[in-house]
């Protein structure tokens, strides 16, 4: 009796925690909206502090701007969505972004 009522306490504590860790965890497509806006806000800090010249700049926001309309694309061919392999290609298109953002930002040119 003990056993049964020790193992349904378990399994409610499992299912409830893992309930809570799934609510805490934002879909994919809010990612890569909250990535692409601390990029943005990346990219401008490195043009105020001068670390990002004009010609820097603008090669990161091509790129950048190239990612956006892609992922406009799929969504637009998918009913609004992303598949989960274009999400994975969006992410690693974002960290090679991010790398050439940081790349820029530190490799002693300035305005």
């Amino acid at each position: 009796m003990k056993r049964i009522i020790i193992g349904i306490v378990s399994g409610a504590l499992l299912a409830g925690t893992a309930a809570i860790s799934f609510a805490q965890d934002p879909p994919k497509e809010t990612k890569i909206k909250e990535r692409k806006e601390n990029q943005q806000k990346r990219i401008a800090n490195g043009v105020k502090s001068g670390q990002l010249t004009p010609h820097e700049t603008a090669r990161i926001e091509n790129n950048e701007s190239k990612i956006n309309k892609e992922v406009r694309r799929d969504r637009r061919d998918n009913g609004g969505n992303l598949t989960n392999k274009e999400k994975a290609r969006v992410n690693r298109q974002q960290n090679k972004v991010s790398k050439e953002i940081y790349n820029q930002k530190h490799d002693g040119q300035t305005q």
